[in-house]
């Protein structure tokens, strides 16, 4: 008589671990899910940012083409995103980019003739707009990936998350050089 309490009992707490290791898997596959939806908000931003340069190095190299290593330097950091091929890489690239552009716009300062032209200023305006669309949306992706993160790492849900493959994501921070003022020289 006593095997079948016993029985029940391990067949209860059976179920209760399935129903358990259920609930953390979804749990991990919406907070994963809602990763991915951020970062493509970010790629959004970038990618907008991404066909944006062309059309400021040109304006800018009509006006200061004797500024050639800072416009090779934007030309060369919108390739590296082009190259990158992990989402860390991408996001190295993308802060060379905001360096390179803060650098771009320090230099058009010294030329009041690019300043006052009309599709200068505009293309400028754009870029501010995306840059304040693309820190919201950073911001976003942050605050999914730190979820996203803490559920992989807590435990015991890290049991289930390691047996998936789920692995911390990296977040979108500005790198140290980015952080500084920009220094131009002539």
């Amino acid at each position: 008589m006593p095997a079948i309490p016993i029985a029940i009992t391990a067949a209860i707490i059976a179920i209760a671990a399935l129903l358990w290791g259920i609930s953390v898997y979804n749990r991990l596959i919406r907070l994963a899910s809602l990763k991915d939806e951020a970062w493509s908000g970010v790629d959004i931003q970038l990618k907008r940012r991404f066909d944006l340069v062309p059309n400021l190095v040109e304006t800018v190299k009509g006006y200061a083409s004797h500024e050639r290593n800072t416009l090779e330097a934007v030309i060369g950091a919108r390739s590296a995103i082009q190259t990158a091929s992990t989402q860390d890489a991408r996001i190295d690239a993308e802060n060379s980019l905001t360096q390179t552009l803060r650098t771009l716009f320090a230099v058009a300062e010294s030329y009041p003739e690019l300043k006052a032209n009309a599709n200068f200023t505009e293309l400028q305006r754009e870029l501010s707009s995306l840059e304040s669309d693309l820190q919201l949306a950073r911001r976003y992706y942050n605050g999914t990936v730190r979820d996203f993160n803490i559920a992989v790492k807590s435990f015991p849900a890290v049991l289930i998350s390691r047996r998936f493959g789920y692995e911390e994501a990296p977040m979108f921070s500005a790198d140290e050089e980015s952080k500084e003022p920009v220094k131009v020289r002539f």
